[in-house]
């Protein structure tokens, strides 16, 4: 079982920022793209962003030009930079590691997951 660790939610106010941290073991994340999905209460779980092993960088539209993904190979780590955020970002953030080139759906559950980190913005 892959084991990947998630880190850095909780409760901010509208506007504020977070930063979600995720550790892969190496050898997973050497060979792995990187993501984050979300899932709020009661909704699907849903694709917020990917990045490549070339860390080539892919949002979905909610969040562009308030959200970064970045990945450190030193730290074998995955980041998901969160600004202005906002109620709707309300969700539990999950990590996920995939094989390169294999399609990231909006909703599909492939790869190895992280236990989920809670992020609450109040408003």
């Amino acid at each position: 079982q892959v084991q990947l660790v998630e880190s850095g939610g909780g409760l901010v106010q509208a506007g504020g920022s977070l930063r979600l941290s995720c550790v892969a073991p190496g050898s997973i994340f050497r060979w792995s793209d990187m993501g984050w999905y979300r899932q709020a209460p009661g909704k699907q779980r849903e694709l917020v962003a990917y990045i490549t092993m070339s860390s080539r960088p892919t949002y979905i539209d909610s969040v562009k030009g308030r959200f970064t993904i970045s990945r450190d190979g030193a730290k074998n780590s995955v980041y998901l930079q969160m600004n202005s955020l906002k109620p709707e970002d309300t969700a539990v953030y999950y990590c996920n590691a995939r094989p390169p080139n294999t399609p990231w759906g909006p909703a599909d559950d492939f790869g190895s997951w992280g236990q989920g980190t809670q992020v609450t913005v109040s408003s």
